[in-house]
């Protein structure tokens, strides 16, 4: 079937020569048309187009702002990155729970399929700051109880970490958990702080958590490290509720993608099947609405048949969810249906945002036993 030309955006025609560049720099074929042939320079606007086939691609390019740096509008060649680490990481915080091993567990099926590492992470926070206290006698001796407490906590870590490796050795040496390479980590400091200094300095294929499902108290909410991170991190993060029947990737056989027709979209979808692609599942296109939009059924037929094309060997579906009771009409779904992971894009927003209008993502961790997958 021949690869139709689409449309991807409509630009100056500076812009378009600039962008044109870029995208050919990068195997991408791109045509400008409606060019004003008299006065090209001064048209008011130009269609980019290339193939469908490229358009994922194409759209994490126009995404950055890199495209129109002040090297490239000269017309040079883009300088190219410098390698990040060759083996990219699977992070595991861990708190020494049952969460913590089941979440271990799925950690080290992903790094065994893609030939990663798995990194066990552990934060602790030490109080720093002691309060201000009189002058006298009683100063010395608080702070050697204080020395004596945090040398003990320290201590207990300590022992909990090799606790945990001693238990994964075993796992493995009994072949529950794949042989897969992995180290252990110790950071002072406040735990959602330190997962995310971890992953901006190693930039990790996905961070796995485990949640406390529906136990878990509203007023817990604000608290919780796995929404902190699922809010912040720039990297996959697969949260899993403690009640999850699932143990590793494998028994993933329906994935619903929650989608807002919004382009970016595409780009996580796309992001998604290359991680996974070592994984074989069905994927569900799921749209939150608040009414029976026909159009809305028309633009979800519309992305399964562009994915359909992209990715032919995919089982694809799509459904409409109502939005007027979104928790328990998804719960629903869910079940009906036997999804087995919910693939949500969180998309970047501010801390007014954050706090006063909790995304789905966010809410979804806390009323939900199945797995929730974030894409940034």
């Amino acid at each position: 079937m021949e690869d139709k030309l689409v449309t991807l955006a409509i630009l100056t025609y500076a812009k378009a020569q600039i962008l044109k560049n870029v995208l050919e720099n990068e195997g991408i074929e791109a045509y400008i048309h409606n060019v004003n042939l008299i006065q090209p320079v001064i048209s008011s606007g130009v269609r980019l187009r290339i193939k469908e086939s490229d358009l994922p691609h194409a759209l994490q390019i126009i995404e950055s702002s890199a495209w129109l740096s002040e090297d490239v509008v000269k017309g040079e060649k883009e300088s190219t990155p410098k390698k990040k680490e060759e083996v990219r990481k699977v992070l595991i915080p861990v708190d020494f729970s049952d969460y913590s091993l089941k979440a271990c567990q799925f950690g080290f099926s992903f790094a065994n399929a893609i030939g990663s590492e798995v990194v066990l992470l552990h934060a602790y926070f030490s109080p720093i700051y002691v309060p201000t206290i009189p002058y006298g006698t009683d100063n010395f001796n608080f702070q050697i109880e204080r020395e004596e407490s945090v040398k003990s906590m320290i201590e207990t870590v300590h022992k909990e970490l090799n606790k945990l490796s001693d238990t994964i050795k075993k796992k493995v040496e009994s072949g529950e958990f794949p042989n897969a390479k992995y180290s252990c980590i110790l950071r002072d400091g406040i735990p959602e702080e330190e997962i995310l200094r971890y992953a901006k300095e190693h930039n990790p294929q996905i961070i796995i958590m485990g949640t406390r499902g529906r136990s878990q108290k509203d007023i817990d909410l604000i608290g919780s490290v796995t929404a902190e991170v699922i809010e912040r991190s720039k990297s996959f993060v697969y949260a899993i509720p403690e009640h999850t029947p699932l143990k590793t990737f494998n028994d993933i056989k329906k994935v619903a993608f929650v989608t807002n027709f919004d382009q970016r979209d595409l780009i996580a979808f796309d992001s998604l099947m290359n991680a996974f692609k070592s994984f074989h599942f069905a994927v569900s296109f799921v749209h939150l609405s608040t009414d029976n939009d026909a159009w809305n059924e028309i633009k979800l037929a519309g992305i399964k048949d562009y994915f359909q094309k992209q990715y032919p060997q995919l089982e694809l579906h799509y459904n409409v969810v109502k939005e007027d009771n979104i928790l328990s009409n998804l719960d629903k779904y869910v079940k009906e249906e036997n999804i087995d992971v919910i693939c949500i894009t969180n998309y970047k927003r501010n801390i007014f945002a954050r706090l006063f209008n909790p995304s789905i993502a966010r809410k979804m961790i806390f009323h939900a036993n199945t797995p929730i997958l974030v894409i940034k």
